[in-house]
C-alpha cells in the first residue's frame, strides 16, 4: 500500500473532494488530505481548524485516510508525510491547465510527481465558492457536501449571522 497526499484549501470539502479521496484510496491505499493553509495571510472563510474537522467528519468512513493541516508547500507536505505522490482532482478543461503547470514545477523543484483523477461528471460543476455563498445566506447545501457535513456548516454559518 502506498501513500498519497491529496492538498487542498477545501473550505469547504464537498462531495468532488470526498469522490477524488475515494478514488485515490483505491488507487494507492492510504491518503493523506492536506488542509493547506498560509499563517502569514488570512484566507477563506472558515478557520484552518473547522476545515480539518470537517474533512475528518466527511472522510471518517474510510479508514485509510487522515487529515493534517500543513502550512507551506504541497511538495514538502508530501514528503513530510511519505507520498509516493500528490493527488489532484480534475473537473473541467481548465482544471487540466492549471493543475498541469503545477505539477510540472512542483517535479522540477522537488521530484514529487502528480496523479489525476476525473471527478465524477456528477460534481463538475460543485466548488467550495458557492457552497460557501449559499451556505453563509441560510441555502440548502445538502446536494453538494456530505450529509455529515450538512450541520457542521449550518452551525458555523448561523453562528456568524446572515
Amino acid at each position: 500500500m502506498s501513500t498519497a497526499l491529496y492538498p487542498g484549501s477545501f473550505d469547504p470539502f464537498h462531495v468532488g473532494h470526498l469522490d477524488v479521496v475515494e478514488q485515490a484510496v483505491v488507487l494507492f491505499g492510504n491518503v493523506v488530505v492536506a488542509v493547506m493553509h498560509n499563517p502569514d495571510k488570512p484566507s477563506g472563510v472558515l478557520t484552518t481548524a473547522a476545515r480539518v474537522e470537517i474533512a475528518q467528519i466527511a472522510c471518517a468512513h474510510l479508514s485509510t485516510v487522515s487529515v493534517q493541516a500543513f502550512a507551506g508547500l504541497a511538495v514538502d507536505a508530501a514528503k513530510s508525510v511519505g507520498a509516493l505522490c500528490i493527488v489532484k482532482g480534475l473537473r473541467t478543461p481548465g482544471d487540466f491547465e492549471i493543475e498541469q503547470q503545477m505539477a510540472h514545477t512542483n517535479f522540477a523543484v522537488a521530484g514529487v510527481r502528480t496523479v489525476y483523477v476525473p471527478c465524477d461528471p456528477a460534481f463538475s460543476y460543485v466548488s467550495s465558492r458557492y457552497i460557501r455563498d449559499i451556505a453563509m445566506h441560510g441555502g440548502d447545501v445538502s446536494a453538494l457536501v456530505p450529509k455529515t457535513v450538512q450541520q457542521v456548516l449550518k452551525t458555523h454559518f448561523s453562528s456568524r449571522g446572515k
